[in-house]
């Protein structure tokens, strides 16, 4: 398993179990790698693609339930970032480390990075992770001023942030970031999705990282083409027009929606009521008490 030099790592608490690092120590780690590959968990990621045009040196970042885009053993060089909840990382909670460690073995294989994004999240001690190397990543301050109120940010988009702010001199690729759901797998309401899509896709124009599957080319530039004398700002305020207007009518549509379902919703509501608590209700109640 790869490791950095003890002089630029730092522990956050020699009694805590947590191994946090600085900017440098992680930049020290990861400016080995000639790309980082952040794979998401969609079925929009093309591996056959991404393992015949990058070379060996390639960095491979998976997030939490890898099952959902590995059917093997990992063979090259990777990472799992686990991402924390309110009872630590979600795959030690859920006594999923195992089911998730098991895609990875060998040298290549850098560890676990627990990573927390909001100050209601806990990170999981090192001893958790089933002997695998475990480091600390705590991204609450980044994110604190910058996401959306009440939202909260996904793991790929928190280390995609990260990792164009450490400035490393590999390339940063992001695979399979489509934000659409899947027959297969679904997008979870707690993040803005919109939101990330505009920064991460304004960031590929920047240069500052790349984007590939699940994101098709921007149909305004044919329309910059076709109109060369028109402004962009023209352009972009007609389109923002238009996608008003239809949103307008989507709304009006899901209103309608929601008046013939009121019923089904009423008899679910009810019989919830009687569903036992989760494991994380019941942490989150004794916590209170």
């Amino acid at each position: 398993m790869e490791s950095i030099p003890s002089d630029t790592r730092t522990t956050a608490a020699e009694d805590g179990g947590l191994n946090l690092l600085t900017p440098e120590a992680w930049k020290a780690l990861l400016s080995r790698y000639s790309h980082i590959v952040l794979v998401a968990n969609s079925e929009a990621v093309d591996f056959e693609r991404l393992r015949s045009e990058l070379p060996e040196t390639a960095l491979y970042v998976f997030f939490n339930n890898v099952y959902k885009v590995l059917g093997e053993t990992f063979v090259g060089h990777s990472v799992l970032v686990a991402r924390s909840g309110v009872m630590g990382a979600n795959i030690v909670h859920r006594r999923e480390v195992g089911d998730v460690l098991r895609f990875f073995a060998g040298d290549d294989f850098l560890g676990v990075i627990n990573l927390r994004v909001s100050p209601e999240e806990n990170f999981s001690e090192e001893s958790r992770f089933n002997g695998a190397k475990a480091r600390h990543l705590d991204l609450t301050q980044m994110l604190g001023d910058l996401y959306p109120t009440g939202k909260i940010a996904t793991s790929g988009f928190a280390m995609a942030l990260w990792l164009a702010d450490l400035q490393l001199p590999g390339k940063i690729l992001l695979a399979g970031f489509s934000a659409k759901r899947s027959e297969k797998w679904k997008v979870f309401d707690v993040h803005d999705w919109t939101f990330e899509q505009i920064f991460l896709r304004l960031f590929a124009r920047m240069g500052s990282i790349s984007m590939m599957g699940g994101v098709d080319a921007s149909p305004y530039s044919a329309l910059a083409k076709r109109f060369p004398d028109v402004p962009p700002i023209e352009i972009a305020m007609t389109a923002a027009e238009v996608l008003s207007e239809r949103l307008h009518n989507a709304n009006g549509q899901i209103d309608r929606l929601m008046s013939v379902t009121k019923s089904i919703r009423a008899i679910e509501n009810f019989f919830r009521r009687f569903k036992p608590k989760t494991r994380k209700e019941r942490f989150l109640e004794k916590s209170k008490g």
